[in-house]
């Protein structure tokens, strides 16, 4: 109810703006009488975009029918009653509006919310502002902006006065020219009188002719004055229009497409578009206006041509004029949400597309059509070159065509392709050590549609941000180092999609923490000595020299060090180890890395350094070197084979395989001689709130099995009955062994129940489908 509360406390024209939020879609009174309730719900939980969130919205609906009809039954008096009839009034005429399409009501309420936020925001920056604290950049440029839309309601309100002051002067310019006319004819109309009869009357006209002559020349040198002025005047608002277009379009739009670009990153949501779009409405507004005017002028000149340079300077500011319109129209045709950039062929996909003025223009008078094509690189830059390109692809684009729709309550043209899929794709031949996942593509949305009653026609299109597509999933890693390296260092406005192929090592850190916040949802990304590890990595031949290892802010990394060379005495490059790492974490891990207990960028020899300095049972984790996606516990114990000798041991690498069998905290449980977390944290302060809680008692006289992992060189007694053992990995040692106790009788183990396969083989998955086989075969005692 905050909201509404400083809602309305809002003044002037932001108080005008949150009132033409409401109407017969949404009325006021709901607002004011359900604020608590609207305000409490959770709108932005619904994804407008999915048909399978109905559902949710159609609860949203019928909660909100029975919050209005409790509203109205605690109503009571005279007043009371009056308001009971409107409530349920509202309520049937809610209900038969949205019933049949509840996700419109979730938009209509979100674009309320959300417009009703910023309009607050804005008057509170408005009013620190005059209290003389200072504006940030953002605030000053929407001032910036909303003070010239000022200046230009002013400018074209004073060109309408004068306009209408030519046109009454130009009237009465005509009935002065008829009167003139007049006069002539009854002069001449004397000519068949008598002399003496004629002469008086005829020196009156003749002295009345003159008059209105002599005016007529003067007041045709005024209107021409008229004219010229106004048409100065017209030239300085174009000035201006062009100016504010400039501003919005090449540098407020830019930036939120760059925005919306390293979102794709995992940035943050790039937002503003509803703001983005009042600014374009006033705009196409302000222009049409102008236009209108221009255009009226161009009437009145033909209506009385004089002499003059009029029709020429009237011609020029119309082109100019109709230019600025058409520059606004196709610039505004842009993708609310983007198809995703890793696109995989045969699955479906969705796109938005939205036109910033169609709703001022009334292009939803007659929806225009909205085609969508998939095109390769070299088709963008002819389409950006004006070379035609009609009726070229890269390939076939299924529910490709979609109806622009116009949503009355959020005032927004837009078409959602919800069901689009990749039949197929035809590739280019690639260049030199180029791969197939370094190919970009892009798909062309454009349309068609008139204005003015088809007095301008315009056709619109907008390209999407590169596309990679891939067949396989195997493909999707090195697809997303392609996608995030062009997201991160493209350039506005470049020719379609060079990006540069050296950058600074810092721009890839940033744009690697980006990345990894995003997929931890995580305000706790790359600490600085985590970047000067991926450093270490990335340059491992500076690592020998004499200079500063974690002086690397003037180094450059290639395209092909990122991802295309593998790393020294690896199959892999370092983008795909840093990519493993990301996946694991965000699959099995993101609680304890957001926890602080997972120190992860640390090599084998630093961990050692840390490890010896702590007592025994210290231990830390930390991501494999040699295996994607790996991570691994290294602790200090003493040296069971040499009294008196520490050692740090290594635990083999975990993957995602070994943490969907048994998380990573019941691990660490299991592991009795791990007691502390490095430096000093008791593990089970640490870890204790993801540990599985203890099986249930038998069932029916069945016992559940469980799994638990050991390493023997560490292990204490055990009195629990079945549990899955695990050899230690020294630094020095990387063998493992397998064990089941007690025996059982199974064909998959050997006499002293050991599973009998080779080392390489997943053995955890043995394990794992042997415990899905029927009980009474594995576990049961005779008489079950």
């Amino acid at each position: 109810m905050a909201m509404w509360i400083q809602a309305q406390q809002l003044q002037g024209d932001a108080l005008h703006q949150m009132q033409a939020l409401y109407g017969q879609h949404f009325p006021i009174e709901v607002r004011h009488y359900l604020a608590q309730w609207i305000e409490s719900q959770l709108w932005d939980s619904v994804e407008l975009d999915n048909p399978a969130e109905e559902a949710k919205a159609k609860h949203l609906l019928d909660s909100l029918m029975a919050e209005l009809q409790r509203k109205a039954q605690h109503q009571v008096g005279e007043d009371g009653f009056l308001l009971k009839i409107k409530l349920g009034h509202y309520a049937t005429q809610l209900k038969g509006t949205y019933d049949r399409c509840p996700l419109e009501l979730v938009r209509c309420i979100k674009h309320i919310l959300h417009s009703e936020q910023r309009l607050v925001q804005e008057a509170t920056n408005a009013s620190c502002g005059s209290a003389g604290q200072a504006l940030d950049s953002l605030s000053q440029r929407h001032q910036q902006i909303n003070q010239a839309f000022e200046e230009l309601r002013l400018a074209t309100q004073e060109s309408e006065n004068e306009l209408r002051k030519l046109q009454h002067s130009q009237e009465y310019f005509i009935i002065q020219y008829q009167e003139n006319h007049r006069i002539q004819a009854q002069i001449n109309s004397l000519a068949t009188l008598p002399l003496a009869e004629r002469t008086p009357r005829e020196t009156t006209l003749q002295s009345k002719r003159a008059t209105v002559e002599a005016w007529l020349t003067r007041e045709a040198s005024t209107l021409q004055k008229y004219r010229l002025d106004l048409s100065e005047q017209h030239q300085k608002t174009v000035n201006l229009l062009r100016k504010q277009q400039t501003l919005i379009l090449d540098e407020e739009l830019i930036q939120w497409k760059r925005r919306q670009q390293l979102a794709g990153n995992g940035g943050p949501a790039e937002g503003g578009l509803d703001v983005l779009q009042s600014w374009c409405e006033k705009l196409a507004d302000m222009i049409w206006q102008n236009r209108q005017q221009i255009r009226r002028c161009e009437h009145l000149t033909q209506q009385l041509p004089l002499p003059g340079p009029m029709e020429e300077l009237l011609s020029k500011l119309n082109s100019e004029i109709t230019d600025i319109i058409s520059a606004l129209v196709t610039s505004t045709f842009i993708i609310e949400k983007q198809p995703p950039q890793v696109l995989k062929t045969q699955t479906k996909f969705a796109a938005t597309v939205r036109l910033l003025v169609g709703g001022k223009l009334n292009v939803h008078m007659n929806p225009p059509q909205v085609k969508a094509v998939i095109v390769s690189e070299q088709q963008a830059k002819a389409l950006l070159k004006n070379e035609s390109t009609r009726n070229d692809s890269s390939g076939e684009i299924l529910n490709n065509n979609c109806v622009m729709e116009y949503h009355q309550a959020t005032g927004t043209l837009s078409a959602h392709f919800r069901n689009m899929s990749l039949k197929r794709i035809k590739r280019s031949d690639r260049r030199g050590a180029e791969s197939v996942t370094e190919e970009k593509f892009t798909v062309l949305f454009e349309s068609q549609f008139s204005v003015g009653g088809n007095e301008l026609v315009f056709h619109v299109k907008t390209l999407s941000l590169p596309v990679v597509v891939i067949v396989h999933g195997s493909q999707d890693n090195n697809a997303t180092a392609t996608v995030l390296w062009d997201n991160a260092f493209a350039e506005p406005g470049r020719v379609p999609f060079m990006v540069p192929d050296k950058v600074l090592w810092p721009q890839l850190c940033e744009a690697l923490d980006m990345k990894y916040k995003a997929e931890m949802h995580s305000g706790r990304g790359l600490a600085e000595d985590n970047l000067v590890f991926l450093a270490q990595k990335a340059f491992p031949s500076n690592n020998n020299n004499n200079s500063n290892p974690e002086d690397h802010s003037s180094v450059t990394i290639s395209w092909s060090q990122f991802n295309r060379e593998s790393l020294p005495g690896r199959n892999f490059t370092f983008w795909q180890w840093f990519d493993g790492v990301v996946e694991l974490m965000k699959k099995h891990l993101k609680p304890h890395w957001n926890d602080g207990a997972i120190m992860g960028f640390v090599n084998k020899q630093q961990a050692q350094d840390m490890l010896l300095s702590k007592p025994n049972g210290t231990f830390l984790l930390r991501f494999s070197d040699s295996e994607i996606g790996g991570i691994t516990i290294a602790w200090v114990a003493e040296n069971p084979n040499k009294t008196g000798e520490r050692l740090v041991w290594n635990l083999l690498p975990y993957t995602t395989k070994d943490f969907s069998i048994r998380s990573l905290a019941d691990r660490i449980s299991d592991l009795n001689h791990l007691l502390f977390l490095y430096p000093d944290r008791p593990k089970d302060e640490v870890f204790a709130k993801y540990y599985t809680p203890p099986l249930s008692k038998a069932v029916d006289g069945y016992v559940k099995p469980q799994i638990k992992q050991v390493v023997p060189e560490f292990t204490t007694p055990n009195p629990e009955p079945v549990y899955m053992e695990q050899a230690a990995s020294p630094t020095i040692s990387n063998t493992t062994t397998f064990n089941i106790f007690p025996p059982m009788s199974d064909p998959m183990l050997d006499a002293d129940g050991d599973f009998d396969l080779d080392d390489t083989m997943d053995v955890a998955r043995h394990v794992e489908e042997l415990l899905r086989r029927p009980m009474v075969n594995q576990w049961s005692s005779p008489q079950s």
